[in-house]
């Protein structure tokens, strides 16, 4: 509802002016001021859209009250009411941004018309502020998403180059920063503690926060360079665990993994982070990987650090031929080098245990690993080794057997129909009832594609079916496919189809023109 407010020392004129006006515009809600700092008073409890102010008042004229209000109210507009013409006092209301003016006596038609063009400008800017207000929370909502797609499609599936540059792009961080992974491992039921926990993280600094799969809640942290990375993990590892003391628990856990330079090693960081998770047990409830106790020798570093690489992207996609190669050729790595028997059997059960949390985040039910005695010899370590797989594998094959073949369908659809929302992984979870980790590794695996580029492919269809009404603006099809940004919209066209959307309708106008 629209709010005019009159002032003018005149009642007569105040009451003649209301009544003229409130017949125009019953729904317009009307208040009076006799002088120039009743106006001001008012204007503060009052919040009028737009002010009719008396020029010529006893004490404080109409142009300082003017004045003094937009100090604290600048979108209030203002129409001059005055009985004389004057070219001085004219030019004056127009530098103080006056809308317009009635001359006094003036017909109640000329007033009606004068009044109603000046209200119709404030309806149609408190519509605008309305609508980017919506779409500025949209957008907020929508790099919430982002950023937890980011953390999920880096840590557990290969990202389209041209999707994760305008991603990170969205998010405002420098991606070119330091950065590190911390896997917060929470009891059953910690659903509620999420919030909280994105707030606390948010506080210590620059971060993406994942989505909680299972009990992990896997963070990529940026480096803080006024401190050293030991003493900012420490400090966000604090902040994290003081929420688990605010609520008598004691079962929060942090691993930490390695800082690494670039977005394409934080998947490694991420498997040190697991790794670090190992024995939640500890006195300290957080652990960085550098900490976790090997007889490691300096040389094997490199070796160990692509071997854990490998094996966590077999484990992902399934691949369990590889990964029974890989183990067994890690065993006979270590055997010809001379190493222990315990050295080899931690390494081992190292790698087992990211399979068996990355099998944990993909929704299935993780199995206590461990060797049931220590080897007496490599013969032994091998066999323990492919018992234990071979009980993993179990798993991993009745969870995937219990899926109906029509998920992924399920999913197309579902993604077709609703590409002009905000689609994220975990929407994809909630409809098809499997983990966010899964559908995802699913979906690939499928299709040969992620589901952003999917659902990319879904949003261009469609923007090229609408570049095709020329009563469309850009701006209005970007909205309509799903996307918060012209911008971003157009560099997501040209990527896909080599011209921008500009460019392909002036081809689709061409063509029509030709016929």
């Amino acid at each position: 509802m629209m709010r005019l407010l009159i002032v003018d020392d005149e009642p007569i004129e105040r009451a003649g002016m209301e009544a003229i006006l409130q017949k125009a515009f019953p729904d317009l809600l009307i208040a009076q001021a006799k002088n120039g700092k009743m106006a001001i008073e008012l204007t503060d409890s009052f919040q009028p859209d737009l002010v009719l102010m008396d020029i010529m008042m006893p004490g404080m004229s109409g142009l300082e009250a003017i004045e003094t209000i937009q100090i604290s109210h600048p979108t209030i507009k203002f129409v001059m009411v005055t009985a004389f013409d004057m070219f001085d006092y004219a030019r004056q209301a127009i530098k103080l941004g006056v809308k317009d003016y009635v001359l006094k006596p003036s017909k109640a038609s000329e007033i009606v018309v004068t009044v109603g063009k000046v209200l119709e400008d404030c309806q149609k800017e408190l519509e605008a502020a309305s609508t980017s207000k919506m779409q500025s929370e949209k957008w907020k909502q929508a790099l919430t998403l982002v950023e937890t797609d980011i953390v999920t499609q880096l840590l557990f599936d290969h990202v389209h180059e041209v999707h994760i540059d305008m991603l990170v792009e969205m998010l405002d961080i420098h991606s070119t920063l330091e950065k590190f992974v911390v896997v917060v491992v929470l009891p059953e039921g910690a659903l509620n503690n999420y919030l909280s926990i994105k707030e606390r993280v948010r506080e210590t600094g620059d971060a993406w926060v994942g989505a909680l799969n299972g009990r992990q809640l896997p963070l990529i942290i940026f480096r803080d360079s006024k401190r050293s990375f030991r003493s900012q993990a420490i400090a966000l590892a604090k902040a994290i665990l003081s929420l688990d003391k605010e609520r008598q628990g004691t079962d929060w856990f942090l691993g930490i993994g390695q800082v690494c330079q670039t977005l394409d090693e934080i998947r490694l960081s991420y498997q040190e982070a697991l790794i670090a998770t190992m024995d939640t047990s500890l006195a300290v409830k957080y652990r960085f990987y550098m900490d976790v106790p090997a007889l490691t020798l300096e040389t094997d570093t490199q070796i160990i650090k692509q071997q854990q690489k490998d094996f966590f992207d077999h484990i992902r996609l399934g691949d369990w031929m590889a990964i029974r190669t890989s183990l067994l050729d890690v065993i006979q790595q270590y055997e010809n080098g001379g190493n222990s028997l315990i050295y080899t059997q931690q390494r081992i059960l190292e790698l087992l245990w990211v399979a068996n949390r990355v099998m944990d985040e993909m929704g299935m039910e993780a199995i206590a690993l461990f060797y049931s005695f220590q080897a007496n010899d490599y013969r032994q370590l091998r066999t323990e080794t492919l018992l234990l797989l071979e009980q993993m594998n179990s798993v991993y094959n009745a969870h995937y057997d219990q899926i109906e073949a029509d998920k992924i369908h399920q999913i197309q659809q579902y993604i077709r129909e609703h590409s002009h929302e905000d689609i994220s992984l975990d929407t994809l979870a909630h409809k098809v009832n499997l983990s966010p980790i899964y559908i995802s590794k699913m979906f690939k695996e499928k299709l040969g594609v992620n589901y952003i580029d999917y659902l990319t492919e879904c949003r261009i269809e469609k923007a090229k079916k609408l570049l095709n009404d020329p009563e469309k603006s850009l701006k209005e099809i970007t909205f309509e496919i799903g996307y918060h940004e012209p911008n971003y919209f157009s560099k997501v066209f040209k990527k896909m189809c080599g011209v921008s959307p500009k460019e392909y309708r002036k081809t689709l106008w061409s063509k029509k023109a030709e016929v």
